[in-house]
C-alpha cells in the first residue's frame, strides 16, 4: 500500500484524484493507495442526498458567507463536515477475495480507529447499528465508504483538533440524539496530526497487514 500525505487539499480536487486512482488500481496500473490529508472547511452529503439535504441547517448562501463548501458525493452515509484540524483518510484498496464484504469493511475501518486513537489513551467503541467510532455518545471519527468492482474509495475522518462548533451548522450523520467529540477535547492538550496520522498507519497494518511505503 503507497501512503500519500497530501495536508491541505480542496474537496473537490479529492474527488478527483480518489476518481482516476480507482481507476487505475482497477487496471492493475498502481498498488493500493492511503490518502492521509485535511480539507478546508466543507460539508458532504452522502448517497442519500434527499434525506441528507435536510440535515443542512443552513442554506448553501449562508454556508458561503462562512467560507464552507457543499458537495454531493457517492460515499454512503449522511451529512458530515470536514475541515482543518480533522484527519480525513481515504483507501483506494482492492478488496481480496476473501474479505469482500462491505460490512467487514466498514468494521475494520473502525477497528483502524479505534486501534489508533488507543495509542493516545483514548477507549473509543462501536455503537450498535451506527457507523462510525464513538466514546460515550459522541462520535471520534465519521465513516462513509464507496466500493465499486471491489476498490474502495472515500472512507474516515477522524477529529483531532477539528472545530467542533462547525458541527452546529448540520445534523452530524442525521443522528439528533448524539453530539462529536475530539481526540484534543476529550484529552483536554494539544495533539500533533502527524502522531496521529503513525498511529491510524499502524492500525491498518495490524487490520490490513498490507505491505506499505510512505
Amino acid at each position: 500500500m503507497e501512503v500519500r500525505h497530501l495536508g491541505l487539499v480542496e474537496y473537490q480536487a479529492a474527488l478527483d484524484l480518489q476518481k482516476d486512482l480507482v481507476e487505475q488500481r482497477k487496471q492493475g496500473l498502481i498498488p493500493d493507495q492511503l490518502l492521509l490529508l485535511e480539507h478546508p472547511p466543507v460539508i458532504t452529503l452522502g448517497a442519500r442526498n434527499h434525506r441528507s439535504r435536510s440535515n443542512v441547517l443552513e442554506t448553501p448562501e449562508a454556508l458561503a458567507q462562512q467560507g464552507v463548501g457543499l458537495y454531493e458525493t457517492g460515499r454512503g452515509g449522511d451529512v458530515t463536515y470536514h475541515g482543518p484540524g480533522q484527519l480525513v483518510g481515504y483507501p483506494i484498496i482492492e478488496l481480496p477475495k476473501d474479505r469482500r464484504d462491505v460490512h467487514r469493511y466498514v468494521r475494520d475501518l473502525e477497528e483502524v480507529l479505534i486501534l489508533a486513537v488507543a495509542e493516545s489513551g483514548i477507549t473509543a467503541t462501536r455503537i450498535p447499528g451506527l457507523t462510525g467510532i464513538w466514546v460515550a455518545d459522541r462520535k471520534l471519527a465519521a465513516i462513509g465508504v464507496r466500493i465499486s468492482r471491489w476498490v474502495t474509495s472515500h472512507g474516515f475522518a477522524l477529529n483531532v483538533s477539528t472545530d467542533l462548533s462547525r458541527f452546529d451548522l448540520i445534523v452530524p450523520c442525521g443522528i439528533t440524539d448524539k453530539g462529536v467529540t475530539s481526540m484534543e477535547r476529550l484529552l483536554q492538550r494539544p495533539v500533533p496530526m502527524a502522531e496521529v496520522a503513525q498511529s491510524v498507519l499502524r492500525g491498518f497494518d495490524r487490520v490490513f497487514g498490507l505491505p506499505r511505503t510512505t
